[in-house]
C-alpha cells in the first residue's frame, strides 16, 4: 500500500499519486488502470476518493472512461491524420485542395437558410442576422477514423450574383470557388485556427473522449476588394488531426518614386 501524506483534501492527494504512476510510465498509455478495489486497497482510502480522484484525473484528460470496461491512460502520442491547408490551381481553372480524396460524407449533406450570428458576422464582415445559405456535411477519414465536421455559408448578396449558387449552394469548396472566379472575382484567403472544449452535440458527432478540446478552422474567401464572399468551417477534435500549412514569403511592394 502506498501512503498518502501530501497536503489537500484526500481525493487530490490519490489523484497525485496516479498522475505520477501515468507520468512516470508506471501506467502505460491506452492501459487499463487498476480496478476501484485495487486502487482503495493500493492507497487505503475509500471506495467515494478513488472515484473522485478518477474524475479529476478524467477533467484533465489524463484518462478516459470507457463505460463497460473501465479507466484508460490516455496517450499523449502525434495526432493519426495530418490536414494540409494549401489551394492549387490547375490550368484548366479547377481549384484543388489536397486531402481531398480522403473525407468521406457520412450521410447526405444538409442544405439550409439561416443568419448571421456575431461570430460568423464576424467572419464575413456582416452584421448579425444577415441571410446566408448553409451547408453542413459530416466528413470521415475511412483510415484512421477521424471525424470532422464541415461547413460552408454564402451570404445571400453574393449567390444572387453568381445564380448557380443560389440554386444549389451545397457544392464543396473547390466547386464554389470557381463559380466565383467564373463569376469575375479575384480570390484570396485568409485563414484562423482556434481550439476550444465542445458543445455537448459536438462532442457526440465527433466522438470524442473526456477532455477533449476541438480545433476550430475558419477559412473566408476574399473578392479583389477584399470583401468576404464564402465562409468555410472545419472542426474535429485535436486528439486527430493537425494542421500543416506551407509558407511562402511575400514580395515587398515597389517603392514609388516622386517624378
Amino acid at each position: 500500500m502506498s501512503e498518502i501524506q501530501r497536503p489537500g483534501a484526500l481525493y487530490q492527494q490519490v489523484a497525485a499519486a496516479i498522475r505520477e504512476a501515468i507520468l512516470s510510465g508506471e501506467f502505460a498509455p491506452e492501459s487499463l488502470l487498476p480496478s476501484e478495489a485495487q486502487l482503495m486497497a493500493r492507497y487505503g482510502v475509500s471506495r467515494p476518493t478513488v472515484r473522485n480522484a478518477i474524475a479529476a484525473l478524467r477533467a484533465e484528460g489524463l484518462i478516459d472512461v470507457r463505460h463497460g470496461k473501465g479507466s484508460f491512460v490516455r496517450t499523449s502520442g502525434h495526432p493519426v491524420l495530418t490536414i494540409e491547408r494549401r489551394i492549387s490551381r490547375t490550368a484548366e481553372g479547377k481549384f484543388v485542395m489536397p486531402n481531398g480524396d480522403i473525407w468521406q460524407e457520412t450521410e447526405q449533406p444538409s442544405t439550409y437558410r439561416t443568419r448571421t450570428t456575431k461570430e460568423t458576422g464576424r467572419f464575413l464582415q456582416l452584421g448579425e442576422e444577415e441571410a446566408l445559405f448553409g451547408c453542413d456535411r459530416l466528413l470521415v477519414d475511412r483510415s484512421t477514423g477521424t471525424r470532422a465536421m464541415h461547413r460552408t455559408l454564402i451570404p445571400f448578396e453574393v449567390a444572387e450574383a453568381v445564380p448557380l449558387l443560389g440554386k444549389e449552394p451545397c457544392k464543396p469548396p473547390a466547386a464554389i470557388y470557381r463559380l466565383l472566379t467564373q463569376a469575375g472575382h479575384k480570390l484570396s484567403w485568409t485563414e484562423t485556427v482556434r481550439a476550444h472544449m465542445p458543445l455537448p452535440d459536438q462532442r457526440t458527432v465527433l466522438q470524442l473522449p473526456d477532455a477533449t478540446p476541438i480545433l476550430h478552422v475558419a477559412r473566408v474567401a476574399h473578392d479583389a476588394d477584399e470583401r468576404p464572399v464564402f465562409l468555410e468551417e472545419l472542426r474535429f477534435g485535436a486528439d486527430r488531426a493537425e494542421l500543416a500549412y506551407r509558407i511562402t514569403a511575400d514580395k515587398q511592394p515597389t517603392p514609388r518614386t516622386r517624378a
